[in-house]
């Protein structure tokens, strides 16, 4: 069992920047692909990107690039997502979850941590 605990969300201006954490406990994530999604109001849940044990983050879209970056620390089970001039359109439900080796879905989610974009 995986358990997924999110920080950081909170009320930021457009224009600003915020960096939401994710905690992992239960195992060792070394093989998991660790995603992060975001839900707005109304609106299905979208990926936003991932990352893996090793190698480069990959991101959902265009507008995330160059604005979003992912990162993780392997040795304290953190990811992080790194959001830079944020966008009112930003605003929604950012989850963390965690994909299994092999695994087409992804297993463990957290709760979720709001993230409110005033203009």
């Amino acid at each position: 069992q995986v358990q997924l605990v999110e920080s950081g969300g909170g009320l930021v201006q457009a224009g600003g920047s915020l960096r939401l954490s994710c905690s992992a406990s239960g195992r060792t994530l070394g093989a998991y692909v660790m995603g992060w999604f975001r839900q707005a109001p109304g609106k299905e849940r979208e990926f936003v990107g991932s990352i893996r044990w090793s190698g480069s983050p990959t991101y959902n879209a265009d507008s995330e690039k160059g604005r979003f970056t992912i990162s993780r620390d392997n040795a304290n089970n953190m990811v992080y997502l790194q959001m830079n001039r944020l966008k009112p359109e930003d605003t929604a439900v950012y989850y963390c979850a965690a994909k299994g080796p092999g695994k087409f879905e992804y297993d463990y989610w957290g709760q979720g941590t709001q993230v409110t974009v005033s203009s």
